[in-house]
């Protein structure tokens, strides 16, 4: 797969339908550097976006995907199993951001409980108030740690590569670890 090619063909497809970037990016709703970098072959369309703009082209997928135009058209049982694919995709991109915008809300919880204590106590001397404090500082920190996993694809990589039957429990208790032993350090930071 060549995306200079590929990059190249889009162009050819949009200047067949007389259309600018800006008019194109529209029909798609995205942005006309987008488009751009499509054309130039610098970036990728999505695949969902792929089987759009096959549709829209009225060309066969893997006519944009070799850059060139080819004779047969994609029968419909192709094109509904790309839509497939491309829908169970997106389905797990939504389940990674709602995962990642729980985890991100419960660590700025915990960071502005942190502060807010921090600030508050600065005349108490009671180890339970200490002890909450750096609890909360260790969650926001495992909260973070958690994220940076999830956004940069360790924990997927480890899911790949573990070689057991519950490999998902391996990640959470991995998850759990990271943020008990950032608990224990604000604890222990804070006495």
């Amino acid at each position: 797969m060549n995306q200079k090619n590929i990059g190249s063909f889009l162009k050819i497809l949009r200047k067949e339908k007389n259309l600018t970037q800006e008019q194109l990016a529209e029909q798609f709703n995205v942005s006309s550097r987008t488009i751009s970098r499509w054309e130039t072959g610098s970036n990728m369309p999505d695949l969902s976006l792929l089987v759009e703009l096959a549709d829209f082209y009225n060309v066969d997928i893997r006519e944009i995907i070799d850059g060139e135009r080819k004779s047969e058209i994609m029968n419909s049982e192709e094109k509904e199993t790309l839509k497939l694919v491309a829908d169970y995709a997106e389905n797990e991109k939504g389940i990674l951001l709602k995962r990642l915008r729980i985890i991100s809300i419960v660590g700025l919880c915990s960071i502005i409980v942190g502060f807010v204590m921090l600030n508050l106590g600065t005349e108490n001397n009671m180890p339970v108030y200490d002890y909450l404090m750096g609890t909360s500082f260790g969650l926001a920190m495992g909260a973070l740690i958690v994220a940076v996993f999830y956004s940069t694809g360790v924990l997927s990589y480890l899911r790949k590569n573990i070689k057991c039957r519950n490999s998902m429990k391996v990640i959470k208790i991995i998850a759990i670890l990271a943020c008990a032993a950032f608990l224990v350090a604000s604890i222990v930071a804070s006495l």
